[in-house]
């Protein structure tokens, strides 16, 4: 069986990103969670201007995800690793995780202050 490797390289494309546009603000404040102390936390901040760039990628990626995973059934041939219903749940639950990665990456700047 052949694997789908636009869909995955997609999935953890976003994943990453999402990861990338929360590190400025959800970074230290899990570091701080877990006990961590010090000034070099507040180097995690200099990621802010390059946020819009990731969560951008975040979103391309989704979108690319998105058409691999729900397209059309006629695309996915006997055989291939898509027809295996499993498989094709998992990469669905694997997309709606990074999909609330990516919106905690979109809503965590607002509500940051709360916690701090």
């Amino acid at each position: 069986m052949s694997e789908p490797s636009q869909g995955r390289g997609a999935l953890f494309a976003g994943g990453v990103a999402a990861i990338l546009a929360s590190t400025c603000c959800l970074g230290p404040l899990v570091l701080i969670t877990l006990g961590f102390s010090g000034a070099w936390i507040a180097n995690l901040t200099a990621l802010e201007p390059y946020r819009p760039a990731f969560i951008a990628a975040a979103l391309v990626a989704l979108f690319f995800a998105w058409r691999r995973i729900w397209r059309p059934a006629a695309a996915c041939r006997p055989g291939e690793v898509c027809a295996v219903p499993r498989v094709n749940a998992g990469y669905k639950a694997l997309f709606w995780v990074v999909c609330a990665l990516v919106l905690i990456a979109l809503g965590f700047p607002y509500i940051a202050p709360w916690f701090y």
